[in-house]
């Protein structure tokens, strides 16, 4: 069985941008390439105003050359931006205090929907 199959969604990092393409590194084995046509439904003027050096993106896989290790792939059709697993944590004037204050009720209406089970 095949690593990929097309139609696959995976994550990728940009590890070239050029003017008719973005190569794309998926793992130790598989490379890929999302052409110029891939990268959106709307006229292209510059491929790095979608993704840059470095980034880690989603793909869809389009097409696979088995003996190339090489995935002919698309952003044009999906959410390929990822969204960073914790954003920035934003500190308030109130810090714990909320939480200090609400923890005894989420506490008495936890201890009351077990009760209720019982």
């Amino acid at each position: 069985m095949l690593a990929y199959q097309v139609g696959d969604i995976i994550e990728g990092i940009v590890t070239g941008v050029t003017e008719y393409g973005a190569f794309i590194e998926i793992d130790d084995i598989y490379s890929g390439l999302i052409h110029i046509s891939e990268i959106s439904k709307s006229y292209v003027k510059s491929i790095e105003d979608y993704v840059s050096v470095g980034e880690s993106i989603l793909c869809e896989v389009l097409a696979i050359d088995v003996e190339k290790h090489h995935l002919k792939l698309s952003i044009k059709d999906i959410n390929y931006k990822l969204i960073p697993k914790y954003g920035k944590i934003k500190d308030t004037k109130h810090g714990f205090k909320i939480l200090q204050m609400k923890l005894p009720i989420w506490m008495r209406e936890k201890i009351k929907e077990m009760e209720n089970k019982n």
